[in-house]
């Protein structure tokens, strides 16, 4: 059985991650999000898979750039550990360092722009739309944005 990780920030990209979920049966699944208040009822809600975490974001700019950096060691920690073939991505700020490293170790990278932009790119999906295997927007006007993207419409 393949090995997928799907990893995104809280909140409305976790939710949109989720939307895939009737596809987790075909996998090996490991979900990846930020540590939450909610971390717990995530953990009861989704206990048939194995969900890790990484340190969540807040308003503070030094110590955003200071959890980053240490995301990026505990996202390489769960890619030596489970070695996906494949990662799954709604974005935001947590799946950019994942998804470099899976590039790096030649995983697939799909990421999914979110439906929240309409016209404009992501500051994540800029970056990995560089490199991603499979750029998917759900907004047929984001194709100007991101020309080689490929249409999906909305995950609902």
């Amino acid at each position: 059985m393949k090995k997928v990780m799907f990893i995104s920030s809280t909140g409305g990209h976790f939710s949109e991650l989720m939307k895939l979920e009737p596809m987790f049966k075909n996998y090996k699944v490991t979900l990846v999000t930020e540590s939450s208040k909610n971390k717990k009822k995530l953990k009861k809600s989704y206990k048939k898979y194995n969900i890790k975490f990484l340190l969540s974001f807040s308003d503070n700019k030094f110590i955003n750039i200071l959890k980053l950096f240490i995301n990026c060691f505990i996202s390489l920690f769960y890619f030596v550990i489970f070695r996906p073939k494949y990662i799954v991505t709604t974005g935001a700020h947590t799946s950019g360092p994942m998804c470099c490293i899976g590039k790096i170790f030649r995983s697939k990278i799909i990421f999914i722009e979110t439906m929240a932009n309409i016209t404009s790119p992501t500051a994540t999906g800029k970056r990995v739309y560089k490199f991603a295997d499979l750029f998917i927007v759900q907004w047929e006007d984001m194709l100007k944005v991101y020309p080689k993207a490929v249409y999906g419409g909305w995950i609902i």
